[in-house]
């Protein structure tokens, strides 16, 4: 068996933040992982037509503040923020902590893997060829001007198959092995008759100080 580590793992504190910002006790670690992980969840369950690409949890003391960041930030806020209000509301009911959230646009949702990943997920719960999702996806990405590489590879009973196979596409550059690649990372699962696709999406994007320069 092949053995794989995430991309996002391997480059934590070289170009890459944790999710989950805060320090604890080893006898609480625990606990408040799974707090983050059950937010995740609710947030997600909650947005789920919001194009949620990422959820950022930080911690002081008895607070937390949850950063969402999203393609769609007006179905996120709701009618004059009452959606946004209700999902504050019952988060801090839930850990019986006080929330804070903050919303954060992503500008180019066709050049984030994750968004790219659910992107993909939808499609293909909706029927539409895995190949033309992809190769759509993938032309969309590399006309991004920050983007250098995109790989995406489906796996499952692809369009009803009796036996689960994996196909993939590349195109540019993916230096996997290379740490101070900007490597971003994404992955859903699409709900389809024959049993879940899982589709992973890894996108290769210009360094900080080279996107910088091309912005001038």
């Amino acid at each position: 068996m092949g053995q794989k580590a995430n991309p996002i793992l391997l480059r934590l504190q070289i170009n890459q933040q944790w999710r989950s910002r805060w320090f604890a006790r080893k006898k609480d670690f625990g606990i408040l992982l799974a707090e983050d992980n059950a937010i995740r969840q609710y947030v997600k369950k909650q947005l789920e037509n919001a194009g949620i690409a990422d959820i950022v949890i930080e911690r002081y003391a008895n607070r937390v503040r949850i950063n969402i960041y999203t393609a769609r930030p007006g179905i996120v806020i709701g009618r004059r923020g009452a959606d946004v209000e209700r999902i504050r509301t019952e988060l801090s009911e839930r850990t019986g902590k006080e929330v804070y959230l903050e919303i954060h646009e992503v500008k180019d949702p066709e050049a984030n893997a994750q968004l790219v990943a659910e992107n993909i997920a939808l499609q293909l719960s909706r029927r539409i060829s895995h190949k033309r999702a992809m190769k759509q996806a993938i032309a969309l990405a590399m006309a991004h001007k920050n983007v250098e590489g995109i790989k995406i590879r489906v796996g499952g009973r692809i369009g009803g198959a009796e036996l689960a196979r994996a196909e993939w596409y590349k195109e540019g550059k993916i230096p996997l092995h290379t740490f101070s690649a900007n490597i971003e990372y994404g992955f859903a699962e699409a709900a389809t008759k024959a049993g879940r696709i899982g589709v992973k999406v890894w996108i290769c994007k210009k360094k900080e100080d080279e996107q910088k320069t091309g912005d001038k």
